[in-house]
């Protein structure tokens, strides 16, 4: 049995991981590990880095054992709106403050979807932006605006 591995999806999808988590690995390696109990800024995303490029071989190997091949197409129209929405956020959260930022990314993102519907994407952003500012500006203390910039 020979597989097609550039039609494989499982084994394309271990290659994503472990390519991700060696990036992880490779970017964190110039931060202080520290120990298990006493972790330094390079701890977290080193041993993420190491598990996800762990799970990656475990699902390449399941996609060479089972060659299934990859259905559908690429679906360009949800991967552009997800990622403008991201590069959003982080253009508005400057500028505009965690309340709208999460708007926009919220509406932004939704938009990627089959079904768009105006008061879901809405009742979705109140509660999220609620979330955040709950648990990062008041729960966290982290310096983030609600509205408004810096």
């Amino acid at each position: 049995m020979n597989p097609d591995l550039r039609n494989n999806k499982d084994f394309l999808a271990g290659l994503l991981f472990l390519a991700l988590g060696v990036l992880t690995v490779f970017f964190a390696r110039d931060y202080p590990m520290g120990l298990a109990a006493r972790m330094g800024p390079g701890y977290f995303p080193t041993v993420l880095g190491g598990i996800l490029c762990l799970f990656g071989v475990i699902v390449m190997i399941r996609g060479i054992r089972s060659g299934e091949p990859v259905q559908g197409t690429w679906g360009w129209r949800p991967l552009g709106l997800i990622t403008l929405s991201i590069v959003t956020f982080g253009f508005a959260m400057e500028k505009l403050g965690l309340v709208p930022a999460l708007i926009l990314l919220f509406f932004i993102a939704a938009l990627a979807g089959r079904e768009f519907r105006f008061k879901e994407v809405l009742l979705l952003s109140i509660l999220m932006s609620a979330f955040a500012a709950a648990v990062f500006v008041y729960g966290l203390q982290l310096p983030y605006p609600l509205f408004g910039s810096y």
